[in-house]
């Protein structure tokens, strides 16, 4: 989102960690987006320090919704967990006719939204989630190598240098954490075991372990190149991996009510996501590989900055283009609204290919 770009944007969330930092550096690209949120004590102050209008109201039903999106043309929704924000923002979005984009990296909140797809084209609106880290580069990475091999029949995707995580995410990682893995295997989505496979991974910066996770491209890169078969993996030392592996049987205790909510108490009081330093100096490496069933593969790396900097940059530029009219309606990838070479648009992006 630029200068000079029709519409207004309601940021939901903007008092989050990644919520607030979208906002800023909306205003500082010379926007002024409505932010919104649920409670007035933290949203309020915030639009005041940044000039910006606000609203405050909660996610109930799709009419309630509604009636708060008027004058506004597109929701960029940061408030998580997205597994019970999502579905009734995107149904307030439907009714109201407004733009839905997220910065979810959930697989059941992407498919969610593809089942949506005919009541957006309906519409006239665009339902796109994962318009962050979470999906963005690994999205378009997989575009890329499913057009440089486009028999493709598995694609392994993998990433390394998460930071510290906010808020959000950690109490979104908590609340799945005991429903295990997935991967996508003959174009299902099917469940197996917490860090089920694991391979040292051959990033642009050097070999590193990593294990399967439940992480939203098993939902989004399917949609983005029909590949039926995909695994995606989280670097990790190996000696975490080890202990995690003879432990993983205990991930299902973290499905317990009693657990759950002790450790949203624990996450609400700790943690605070990653400072300025850290944010500044962080990078983030991606490498695919599609598989062909003839055993012939293509290989490609990514590396971008910290996460939660790709996510304001890649939220806002998507943003952008879905005002613009650039974005079909109804269900979109980030890839395949804009393509593979999207995210060599964005600040220090590099992609090499094997």
């Amino acid at each position: 989102m630029e200068t000079g770009t029709t519409g207004t944007c309601l940021v939901y969330g903007a008092n989050g960690y990644t919520g607030r930092r979208i906002a800023a550096e909306a205003v500082a690209r010379g926007l002024q987006p409505v932010l919104a949120g649920r409670d007035a004590s933290k949203i309020e102050p915030l639009a005041v320090e940044l000039n910006c209008v606000w609203r405050v109201f909660s996610l109930t039903t799709a009419e309630q919704i509604a009636g708060h999106l008027e004058g506004v043309d597109a929701v960029l929704h940061c408030a998580g967990p997205f597994s019970a924000t999502a579905a009734p923002m995107m149904e307030g979005c439907l009714a109201a006719g407004v733009h839905y984009l997220d910065i979810t990296g959930e697989i059941d909140v992407i498919e969610s939204a593809v089942v949506r797809h005919g009541r957006a084209v309906a519409a006239g609106i665009s339902l796109l989630p994962a318009v962050g880290m979470d999906v963005v580069p690994s999205d378009c990475l997989a575009a890329r190598l499913a057009q440089m091999l486009p028999n493709a029949v598995k694609l392994e995707l993998a990433f390394a240098g998460m930071l510290s995580i906010s808020h959000g995410t950690a109490a979104t990682i908590w609340e799945n954490v005991g429903r295990g893995g997935r991967i996508r295997r003959a174009g299902q989505i099917v469940r197996v075991p917490v860090a089920w496979k694991a391979q040292e991974i051959p990033f642009h910066r050097g070999g590193r372990w990593a294990m399967t996770i439940p992480w939203g491209d098993v939902a989004s890169a399917f949609h983005t190149t029909g590949i039926p078969d995909i695994e995606v993996y989280a670097a990790m030392p190996a000696r975490q991996l080890k202990v995690l592996r003879g432990f993983r049987w205990l991930t299902t205790l973290a499905g317990l009510k009693p657990v759950q909510t002790a450790g949203r108490w624990w996450i609400d009081r700790r943690v605070r996501g990653p400072g300025a330093d850290e944010l500044r100096q962080g990078r983030t490496e991606f490498w695919g590989r599609a598989t062909d069933a003839a055993g012939q593969s293509v290989e490609a790396t990514l590396e971008t900055p910290n996460g939660y900097t790709l996510t304001v940059q890649s939220s806002l530029a998507i943003v952008q283009q879905v005002l613009a009219g650039r974005v079909r309606p109804g269900f979109s990838t980030p890839a395949l609204a804009l393509g593979g070479a999207f995210i060599e648009t964005l600040p220090d992006v590099v992609f090499r290919r094997r």
